[in-house]
């Protein structure tokens, strides 16, 4: 079994240097995902000059460790966003995201990429009779709002259904050979990608100026495609990190056409067949979420996987398994746009698992602020939105987990006494010399140790057993275990135990709970004069 996204194999290489000196471009991209590089994409056509600024690979992220779907509806469900706002805002969703798809069949034809996309239906389905008016409720939305959407109980499964949705016309890709080859083209017009360039500031101002190790970037506009904004926003009370996990196995039985959503109490398993370019066929299987940080054994993640598929399917063998991160939103809308009004820095957030989507419809709704066009989508996934009511829920539950999480660490409490104590394999809190710190020793016996102390806003970092990494439970920041940045908010690297001290000290984890705290009431303060209203008026 490969311990990586099956994407891998059939995407063609490409190599992008690492940036050295000092650039002028009018657009810096900060991320070369899907929604960086269809960015950059677009704006280059247009004949703007654009630099992508990538801290590790071109599509080897987020993007590369998703399940490669694309369709209308979403993982917040059709018809409670109805109840939540109205049919017209469902209609505006499902228009703009199908308007995204589009445009993405538009650059395979128009590019010839080899990236496997083919239209397939989708299915959103139940094994038990008392979920059946759940599904009814989505296809009675999603008919309303236009989409191709039948009631199919006959689904082509192995196993029983007791009721289905069947939305037709979606698609599917390899969402990493995609944009590898998206990118390759956008190289030779008007474009420079770098690779290996992580942003250590965004320096804003009437030009903007972004860093990196070895060089930085003037420009008029900086747009953060990093799947959540780099540095301290008031956005990331707004968003909650959590981590799903994703299995491909190989089968005895036929192999199912369509992508299939099981839905299990506000929760579902994602599953698609790939065939790749030597002709295997495997079942990708996605699901068992959690918040970043918050799983003490998140292999059992996996094991649940494998569980599930194998009691529904002739499992031949597990051929690959990962990871990846997605970020909720508190109103459960994205928040694509302008940092705030007249902000020359914009942002493309909270896509929640609908990131293939959502990320090209941010490059469309982008690339038409920065180049001033009027674009109908724009208004609806402002960041600057401003509704209380909608968000207050989620804002105060995430806030509050948040605040939890800086307390729960204070005192310090360490998992073992000695480094010795700390056997192959194992990643562990540890206090030394008063200090906080995270211990993993490899399978060879040498000790990575780094600090504990999260660079973004000092919360403390857990271990990630399955994934060999050290994670923030707070806004989602990732670190290898020698403390290098993954993925998430924080720019700045853990520091190593013989390197000099992060300046993330306890007085600036002390400051940042108080910061969270006064978030959290707040949201509790709208919630109760708002929300708490609306409910008592209903009855």
């Amino acid at each position: 079994m490969e311990k990586t996204s099956i994407w891998r194999q059939d995407a063609e290489e490409y190599h992008y240097p690492t940036l050295q000196g000092n650039l002028v471009a009018d657009v810096v991209v900060i991320g070369g995902g899907i929604t960086g590089i269809t960015t950059a994409h677009l704006l280059a056509a247009a004949g703007k000059r654009v630099v992508v600024l990538e801290a590790h690979k071109v599509a080897e992220s987020t993007t590369g460790y998703s399940t490669g779907n694309l369709y209308a509806p979403v993982g917040e469900y059709l018809h409670l966003l109805k109840k939540k706002y109205d049919q017209e805002t469902v209609n505006t969703l499902t228009t703009s995201r199908i308007a995204a798809i589009n445009l993405i069949e538009s650059l395979v034809k128009r590019f010839s990429i080899d990236c496997h996309f083919k239209r397939v239906p989708w299915y959103l389905l139940t094994e038990h009779t008392e979920e059946d008016s759940f599904i009814r409720k989505e296809y009675e939305t999603a008919l309303a709002a236009g989409l191709p959407a039948h009631l199919d109980n006959a689904p082509p499964l192995p196993f029983p259904v007791s009721s289905a949705l069947r939305i037709d016309h979606q698609a599917q890709l390899n969402p990493m050979a995609y944009v590898k080859e998206l990118a390759a083209y956008t190289a030779g017009i008007n474009c420079l990608i770098f690779e290996n360039s992580s942003v250590l500031e965004v320096e804003e101002g009437k030009t903007n100026v972004v860093h990196t190790q070895h060089g930085k970037v003037r420009a008029k506009q900086v747009i953060h495609a990093t799947h959540t904004p780099k540095g301290i926003w008031f956005l990331h009370t707004l968003l909650g990190p959590y981590r799903e996990y994703a299995l491909a196995v190989s089968l005895n039985s036929p192999y199912p056409e369509g992508t299939f959503w099981e839905y299990h109490g506000m929760h579902h398993h994602s599953m698609r067949p790939y065939t790749n370019d030597r002709g295997e066929h495997f079942l990708l299987i996605l699901g068992e979420s959690h918040k970043v940080g918050h799983k003490e054994d998140n292999e059992e993640n996996f094991r649940k996987l494998e569980e599930f598929v194998r009691q529904r399917f002739d499992v031949k063998d597990v051929e690959y398994r990962w990871a990846a991160q997605q970020y909720k939103p508190a109103d459960s809308l994205p928040y694509i746009g302008r940092k705030h009004s007249g902000s020359d820095i914009y942002v493309a957030t909270g896509f929640e698992a609908d990131g293939l989507t959502y990320g090209t419809l941010a490059a469309m709704i982008l690339s038409d602020l920065i180049l001033e066009r009027e674009n109908p989508w724009a208004e609806m996934y402002s960041p600057t939105r401003h509704q209380p009511m909608k968000a207050s829920a989620k804002f105060v539950k995430e806030n509050v987990d948040v605040m939890m999480q800086y307390l729960k660490d204070l005192p310090y409490r360490s998992q073992v006494e000695e480094l010795a104590d700390i056997n192959a394999g194992e990643g562990k809190n540890i206090e030394l010399d008063g200090k906080n710190y995270g211990a993993y020793r490899d399978d060879a016996g040498k000790l990575h140790v780094v600090s504990a102390v999260c660079t973004h806003m000092a919360c403390l970092v857990h271990f990630n057993k399955a994934e060999k990494s050290w994670d923030c439970p707070c806004h989602g920041s990732r670190f290898d275990v020698d403390g290098h940045v993954l993925e998430g908010p924080a720019y700045l690297d853990l520091s190593r135990m013989q390197d000099k001290p992060s300046s993330a000290n306890r007085f600036k984890k002390l400051t940042s709970a108080a910061f969270f705290a006064a978030s959290a009431l707040t949201a509790v303060y709208f919630y109760q004069k708002y929300g708490g209203k609306r409910k008592k008026n209903r009855k």
